[in-house]
């Protein structure tokens, strides 16, 4: 595009004379003309040229000035342009029609030349002026557009309501169908609606400036809208007009409403938190203070939750913490949380702790034992099994009640004492409830402190390894050693696993401390297979978390750094474990098969795997748990699980150790229904190392005796 110093003008005449006459004088005023003989030469100039100023005879041959003007007004760069019609012709009817056809002005000959330059100027300046004013209209309305900002004008004695483009568009409708203030209050939200309008007609009686907030409902959902409002006045006379703008603000109330869910609700299960809970709490406290009626919480927790994440991973974890706050919120009658906010019932008051725990505050019960019939709907809400990919998955939950005014009189105290409550249901056996007592604090305290103490034992070494031995079934022979963690704290107290194993798992710490068994187990292992017994199988209890493991602390590189045979180790696992069907679980338990690792089944028939994981993992033995023994009273009846554990272990060809055999008819039964090795207080205790050392000491000697006592006799044979 070239940029002319010079406004361009189109001057169209058939009339030679007129254009000699007329053109000399246009660019002696200052501007550049092109010429045409008549219309039609005329469009197709103004195509080629785009002149800034367009002059046209009325009578011309081919086409005349009335059809130029009229085509150039319909091509988009002829909308703006000034158009100044001349003629000979002084009738209304022409003049009429050339503004029909878009003329910005009409002339009569003859023209005065020196008039003529004038008058072009003028349209030239107003055109201009009229550019400037729809650029400065449209950066404007895209301004407003990206702002998502509009304008209004009410005018109050007339009632007349006018508003932007970007205005109507964000009440969704067009200008045309805004006229008065009703046709903007009725496209708000019904319940904003007589709101906004106090709002306006104070600002009408000169209240000063205002701003509100209400909502639009559109196609696309409700906008959330800002506004303001200012009256207007002329000379200090009462209000005339009342100016304002709306602005779409939606994105930010989500925000705000984003943040607030962020402060007050669990973003996993969607529950209120502990910081909502917290507050709530306090407030129904007060009521029931006031009131002088008693007020529960119930402290929720998923048992064994921690053995669900570490075997099937967190994204089933999450899953079934859903699904469990779900069951536990319909199990809630409506009557149990009447609350009100803002004259609305509030139903909410399951709430999240955070990880496995949950809260039910029951903020009006008749009696505390009401508490207690809650607690017992909730366990039997949990009984139908929960579903996920097609697998079936139980679930039981331990919780503890604490009753206001009895057990506290703030919020703090309650949490923690129906946190009290809720260990002494663990403690006796779960899927139960337990109201607190006092006596549960110090329970509670103690535990704190073991955990304290359980820390510095890991780093001071204080544990020590007792070997439970196990027996061939037949033969009655040494085979194997099961490799036990003691705790003995300084003061000489020695501290048994069901004390502190699980405290262990629940903070994490059973890492370490399984680590530390395997190393020492196996280093003592070798020593005795090294000058002892070559064949002595040493079995390791290990933990769901150091399966997990890959690298130089995964649990083939720790038998292997040992300098022990792998075929002489058995690694001990639960059924929970087999449950993480992941490639991690496959990979650690393939890795420590192709090195020669025996993998058993402990505790076997009490947890809840598939019978499919025993061909997929190479397991090569099942612990009959000492649960199943103990019923055994010398027929088939009474072992039936025992029994039919033995039989499934035939048919897979799988080994078998007793647990727990205490009674020689435990043993007689189990041996003559096929079990392989016995391991009990029958046959010997959980001793320490130096004592196994002796026991096979013992065996060593008796079996050189009868060595040489056979050499002896085949000597006098042959003498």
């Amino acid at each position: 595009m070239t940029t002319r110093s010079r406004p361009l003008v189109l001057f169209a005449d058939d009339d030679p004379t007129t254009r000699s006459i007329l053109v000399p004088t246009l660019e002696h005023a200052g501007f550049d003309v092109v010429e045409a003989q008549d219309g039609a030469a005329a469009v197709q100039a103004f195509e080629r040229e785009a002149p800034e100023l367009v002059v046209l005879d009325v009578i011309m041959p081919r086409m005349d000035g009335f059809e130029a003007c009229n085509r150039i007004r319909a091509s988009d760069a002829g909308a703006s342009v000034p158009v100044l019609l001349v003629t000979g012709l002084d009738d209304i009817e022409s003049i009429h029609r050339a503004y029909e056809v878009g003329a910005t002005d009409f002339a009569t000959k003859p023209v005065n030349p020196l008039l003529l330059g004038h008058r072009l100027r003028y349209m030239l300046r107003s055109k201009r002026a009229g550019d400037a004013l729809r650029l400065s209209e449209s950066g404007l309305a895209a301004a407003q557009r990206i702002a998502r900002l509009g304008n209004w004008t009410w005018d109050v004695g007339s009632d007349r309501f006018e508003c932007s483009q970007e205005c109507a568009r964000l009440l969704g409708a067009a200008t045309s169908e805004i006229g008065r203030l009703e046709d903007y209050l009725v496209r708000l939200h019904e319940d904003d609606r007589a709101w906004v309008r106090t709002v306006l007609e104070s600002a009408s009686l000169d209240a000063g400036s205002v701003r509100y907030e209400h909502r639009v409902r559109t196609d696309k959902g409700v906008l959330h809208l800002q506004g303001e409002a200012e009256p207007e006045s002329d000379a200090g006379g009462p209000v005339q007009r009342v100016s304002g703008t709306i602005q779409d603000v939606t994105e930010r109330v989500r925000a705000e409403e984003r943040i607030r869910f962020l402060a007050y609700f669990d973003q996993l299960t969607g529950l209120p938190n502990r910081l909502m809970l917290t507050e709530r709490l306090t407030l129904f406290l007060n009521t029931a203070r006031h009131k002088k009626k008693p007020l529960a919480i119930l402290f929720v927790d998923f048992d064994n939750f921690k053995k669900v994440n570490d075997t099937l991973g967190h994204g089933v974890g999450d899953t079934l913490l859903r699904l469990f706050a779900d069951r536990i919120s319909a199990s809630i009658r409506f009557t149990d949380t009447v609350a009100r906010n803002r004259g609305a019932v509030v139903t909410d008051t399951v709430a999240r702790l955070g990880g496995d725990e949950f809260i039910i505050l029951l903020p009006e019960v008749a009696r505390a034992e009401d508490a207690g019939r809650v607690a017992n709907r909730v366990l039997h809400s949990l009984e139908p099994p929960f579903e996920i990919d097609g697998r079936e998955f139980y679930i039981s939950a331990s919780i503890g009640i604490a009753v206001h005014p009895s057990d506290g009189d703030d919020a703090e105290v309650l949490l923690r004492n129906a946190d009290a409550a809720m260990y002494e249901a663990k403690n006796r056996g779960r899927n139960t409830f337990q109201y607190y007592a006092p006596s549960l604090n110090e329970m509670a305290t103690r535990r704190l402190e073991m955990e304290s103490d359980l820390r510095r034992a890991i780093a001071r070494n204080e544990f020590t390894l007792l070997y439970q031995p196990q027996f061939d079934a037949r033969s009655l022979d040494l085979v194997g050693v099961e490799a036990l963690v003691r705790w003995r704290r300084p003061d000489g107290v020695m501290v048994a696993p069901g004390e502190f194993i699980s405290l262990a798992e629940d903070t994490g710490l059973i890492g370490a401390i399984g680590d530390w068994v395997l190393r020492e187990a196996c280093a003592q292992g070798r020593i005795w297979n090294d000058s002892l017994h070559p064949e002595l199988c040493i079995a390791i209890n290990v933990s769901a978390r150091q399966i997990q493991r890959r690298g130089p602390q995964s649990l083939d590189a720790l038998v292997l750094a040992s300098g022990i045979s792998p075929k002489n180790v058995e690694i001990e696992i639960t059924e929970s474990v087999l449950m993480q069907d992941t490639e991690q679980t496959m990979a650690s338990l393939g890795g420590l098969s192709e090195i020669g690792v025996r993998i058993a089944i402990d505790d076997f028939g009490t947890g809840f795997s598939s019978l499919g994981y025993l061909k997929r993992f190479a397991v090569s033995t099942l612990k009959i748990d000492r649960s199943f023994i103990e019923g055994i009273s010398g027929n088939e009846e009474d072992g039936a699980i025992a029994l039919a554990v033995l039989s499934l272990a035939s048919a897979l060809n799988l080994g078998t150790v007793a647990e727990g055999v205490e009674t020689q008819m435990q043993a007689d039964f189990l041996r003559a229904h096929g079990c392989r090795v016995f391991q009990g207080f029958l046959f010997g205790r959980p001793l320490p190392a130096v004592e196994i050392t002796a026991l096979l000491s013992r065996r060593q000697s008796t079996a050189m005796a009868l060595c040489s006592s056979r050499r002896l006799r085949g000597r006098v044979e042959r003498s």
